[in-house]
């Protein structure tokens, strides 16, 4: 049974950092690119960093500078560093594993950035 399990989410400041964890059981971990989506209130999912099995890094625009997607595959885990959060990043945030045809998803953490 494939799981993917996010942590790490929560309430904080504008300016401030989070680091999400997304665990992951039952796939060939180190074989599968790994993503972070987010969605807000009323707007669609939208594909915020991506890892590939090599390491290789891509993020959106809008977080770029500020946000790390890293990887360990010793312990079957993807990271989501977030630094310099503000209001406009408060979503619930998604961890996705994609191979070929392959795509699993987990079942999302809330982030939210208020004063």
């Amino acid at each position: 049974q494939v799981q993917l399990v996010e942590s790490g989410g929560g309430l904080v400041q504008p300016g401030g950092s989070l680091r999400l964890s997304c665990a992951a059981s039952g796939i060939p971990f180190s074989m599968y690119e790994m993503r972070w989506h987010r969605q807000a209130p009323g707007k669609q999912r939208e594909l915020v960093a991506i890892i590939t099995s090599g390491s290789s890094t891509n993020y959106a625009d809008s977080v770029k500078g500020r946000f790390t997607i890293s990887r360990d595959n010793a312990k079957n885990t993807v990271y989501l560093q977030m630094n310099s959060l503000k209001p406009e990043d408060t979503a619930i945030y998604y961890c996705n594993g994609h191979r070929v045809i392959s795509d699993y998803w987990g079942q999302g953490t809330q982030v939210t950035v208020s004063s």
